[in-house]
């Protein structure tokens, strides 16, 4: 199946449509996503005021329906998208913005195009980049796509900002400057083709003329007696392509409504019948220009569709990733802002339990057997002096006891930081919270509300162990401490003896051996304890409480934990519009994928 023009110019008038529909215009404030406006192939009219621009546009319409006055009248880029019907068809037009409506009378479409102008820019002759898109259909046109941009100029006008001159020329710029555009610059015949703004502007982004067609308007009116033999045979200033001279209506057919139609036969006679362009008569005038406009466009648009269909699937491959990264939209109704806080809760809970499972976090040192031993020990080898034995004995091991406490609480307190820090990490590792601080706010205090509760649970159990080998003295263990015996082994106990040296000495070595059996039993029950209560809880109930207290909250509540950066929201819908549009684009051309057989 071969493709044709209207096909393949159809596309690109299509995916146009869509561009703007969907904000991608070239240069728009989404400065920083992909455009595929600027990867489509299109024909740009550039030209200075007065120099004939509108007159040109209107020739390969074949209709009035521009509008007209002096100063800047064109204020906003225009696509123009023609479309050549069947023979006896009536000529309509159709607004992007106005969609499903069309316009018979021309006269409405130069109305509306000034009425659409003013609601962007209001009436204060200021500039726009956002497009207005009119297609036209009729049987005097053929497939052709064209933007008409603002007319050059060197002064501003009453009632325009002094920087309009520079505006104008950056917006013109930013087209022409793609290498995908192709520049249709207009310059009067009257003029010295040295100081055309168009040709001059062109020259600087196209150096080597390979995108720029020259047109030369107002033939008719150069001096008698002068032609412009020397540009149209491209002697003058030489292009790729060749130039093509026009004859525009004059004001008064203008003033008189002249046809178009008629315009165009009165176009053709001159240069068939002028002494100075009559060898070029078969390649001038609007309707030549046009069809040459078409024929270049096509071949441009079929050479380049095989690097647009590539650049739209890697695009819409950056973007869903993009996306996926920015997180998809929250649902605006209570139960699905409620599954996703507790999928958020759950990502940050698995990560939690990722570095506890992993080992991340130094637990082996500080509950090592040689950590504990040092901080339990340092309670070892206090031996004050004892008054009486029993009472002694008890008041010396509670009172060596108490140095225990200091280390098992510091066990404590060691594990619930460490914890805290895992916390910490854990929400800064869960990159779905990043988008709604105040829910990453509200797991951080939940979770280290948890953590603190958690600690003064190990405290307090960690401490009854320590109390608990106090209250483990008894009779037995005294009378199980070894005595001094005579020589025939009976024990020695005189009330002398009770207060010799020897005697404390015997009661300090007691408690020393009891201490040291205490050491070892807390250097294995202190890890448990501090593991137990806060390391299992920490894993098994980190949030449940907060869990609870979630399920108990209203619409408008659980809305309000979901509060997202503004600015990343607006991404997320910029990419999402974007998306779609390139979405579009693929679907459009695989609609018509047989062309890249052609």
């Amino acid at each position: 199946m071969t493709a044709t023009m209207e096909s393949l110019i159809g596309l690109v008038n299509r995916i146009q449509r869509a561009c703007t529909v969907l904000g991608d215009y070239g240069g728009d404030a989404a400065a920083s996503l992909p455009t595929l406006w600027e990867a489509l192939p299109s024909v740009v009219v550039v030209g200075g005021q007065s120099s004939g621009k509108s007159s040109v546009l209107e020739s390969i319409v074949g209709r009035d329906f521009l509008p007209r006055g002096s100063g800047i009248v064109t204020r906003r880029p225009l696509v123009l998208q023609l479309h050549k019907t069947e023979p006896g068809q009536q000529d309509y037009a159709e607004f992007l913005h106005l969609p499903r409506k069309k316009f018979t009378d021309f006269a409405l479409v130069r109305d509306e195009i000034q009425a659409e102008t003013d609601r962007v820019t209001g009436k204060t002759k200021q500039i726009s980049p956002v497009p207005i898109h009119l297609s036209i259909s009729s049987p005097n046109v053929v497939n052709l796509t064209l933007t008409d941009l603002p007319g050059l100029t060197k002064v501003a006008v009453e009632g325009q900002p002094e920087s309009i001159v520079i505006d104008i020329e950056n917006m013109v710029r930013s087209y022409v400057e793609k290498p995908n555009c192709i520049i249709l610059a207009i310059t009067p015949a009257n003029q010295d083709i040295a100081t055309s703004d168009s040709i001059k502007l062109a020259r600087d982004v196209d150096p080597t003329g390979e995108r720029t067609f020259g047109v030369l308007t107002k033939l008719d009116l150069m001096d008698k007696g002068t032609n412009a033999i020397e540009v149209l045979e491209g002697r003058s200033y030489r292009l790729q392509h060749p130039w093509v001279g026009i004859v525009n209506r004059s004001q008064a057919d203008i003033n008189r409504n002249v046809d178009m139609i008629a315009a165009r036969r009165k176009e053709r006679e001159f240069f068939a019948t002028s002494p100075d362009y009559g060898h070029l008569a078969s390649k001038m005038g609007s309707e030549y220009l046009a069809k040459l406009l078409s024929n270049h466009l096509e071949s441009i648009i079929r050479a380049q569709l095989p690097g647009i269909t590539s650049l739209i699937n890697k695009t819409i491959d950056e973007l869903e990733r993009e996306l996926d990264h920015l997180g998809r939209p929250v649902g605006v109704d209570a139960g699905a802002q409620l599954y996703t806080i507790l999928e958020l809760c759950r990502a940050f809970d698995r990560i939690f339990k990722e570095h506890l499972d992993g080992g991340k976090l130094p637990f082996d040192r500080h509950l090592s057997l040689q950590n504990v031993r040092k901080v339990v020990s340092e309670a070892d080898g206090y031996q004050p002096h004892l008054i009486a034995p029993e009472q002694g004995y008890r008041r010396l091991i509670d009172s060596s006891l108490n140095y225990f406490r200091g280390p098992a609480e510091a066990s404590v307190d060691a594990v619930h930081f460490l914890l805290k820090e895992l916390v910490r990490r854990s929400i800064s590792e869960t990159r779905e919270l990043k988008r709604f601080p105040t829910l990453q706010a509200e797991i951080a205090a939940a979770a280290n509300e948890a953590l603190e509760r958690f600690r003064e649970d190990s405290n307090r159990t960690t401490l009854r162990l320590v109390d608990m080998e106090s209250s483990y003295l008894t009779a037995d263990f005294f009378r199980r401490l070894p005595q001094e015996k005579e020589k025939g082994g009976n024990p020695v106990a005189t009330a002398g003896d009770r207060y010799s040296e020897g005697h404390y000495r015997r009661i300090g070595s007691n408690v020393s051996s009891y201490i040291g059996m205490v050491s070892g039993t807390l250097r294995n029950t202190i890890p448990k304890s501090v593991v137990h209560c806060q390391v299992r809880e920490a894993k098994q109930a980190l949030l449940d409480h907060f869990y609870v207290q979630v399920g108990q909250k209203e619409g408008k509540e659980l809305a309000e934990l979901l509060d997202e950066d503004p600015a990343l929201m607006e991404r997320r819908q910029q990419c999402t519009r974007r998306l779609e549009l390139y979405k579009s684009a693929r679907d459009e051309i695989d609609s018509v994928s047989w062309v890249r057989e052609v």
